[in-house]
């Protein structure tokens, strides 16, 4: 492995972020660890000469802009990591928080327009974007309507996008995870079958990334399962969603 290759990673101070840093450090790489703890990533730097802590707050293009800034010695990138995210649900739909919903659309799909402002360019020729997005876009979920459109948008951009890079000769890819053990899921009080570890989801995501694969999903036991039911007739599958979140 080339050691002075580079990947940026976002959110990478917990949860698959994390998982991917250790990965892709013990694989090599340079990696450009990106989060809002300073001292997590500090930290990170301390005990391994491949990571480049790089702290700003995604929703911000501001402390982006400068963010980017800081990355002149670094020259390219080689895969830009799009894996920061929010999950939180709409309790009461009838009573529904717009506050929420804009703060979770803003952390999930907006920021992606400023982070590809700023680091697209910076992706090399034969490069990758890679966009971590979710299994919840195959189906819809009850409590979802926030989380669920922010991933549907990212699905959207990551398919446009590939068509304008072909010419830049940079790839993309799209991930659907299932439901992986992070802090975020941890909070669910639904059950999530077929859980994985998030080192078990970055390992896949490393050998995805690494075949240049446009689109990953796993676990396969889940997301075939939603893809088949999503062939149904609309109160089929809405029957089984709705009794398996006991709404």
């Amino acid at each position: 492995m080339d050691a002075k290759r580079t990947i940026l990673i976002t959110g990478a101070t917990s949860g698959i972020g994390e998982s991917l840093l250790n990965h892709y450090s013990a694989s090599g790489y340079q990696v450009v660890a990106c989060g809002r703890n300073r001292e997590k990533l500090a930290q990170y730097a301390e005990h391994n000469s491949n990571i480049i802590p790089l702290a700003f707050d995604i929703t911000d293009n501001e402390k982006i802009a400068q963010a980017a800034n800081q990355l002149s010695d670094v020259g390219h990138i080689d895969i830009l990591m799009l894996n920061a995210g929010d999950c939180r649900y709409i309790d009461n739909a009838k009573a529904f928080d717009g506050e929420l919903f804009a703060s979770v659309i803003a952390t999930n799909l907006q920021s992606l327009g400023y982070l590809l402002e700023h680091f697209l360019p910076k992706v090399t020729d034969g490069g990758q974007v890679v966009f971590v997005s979710s299994s919840a876009t195959l189906l819809p979920f009850p409590r979802a309507e926030a989380y669920g459109a922010s991933k549907a948008g990212i699905d959207y951009l990551a398919k446009t996008l590939r068509l304008d890079l072909k010419s830049e000769n940079i790839d993309v890819t799209l991930i659907h995870p299932g439901f992986i053990k992070t802090p975020l899921t941890d909070k669910n009080d639904f059950p999530m079958p077929f859980l994985l570890s998030s080192q078990q989801a970055a390992s896949r995501i490393y050998q995805g990334v690494s075949a240049r694969k446009s689109y990953l999903h796993f676990p396969k036991r889940l997301t075939l399962t939603l893809k088949l039911l999503a062939l149904f007739p609309d109160f089929v599958w809405q029957s089984i969603i709705l009794r398996s979140n006991k709404v």
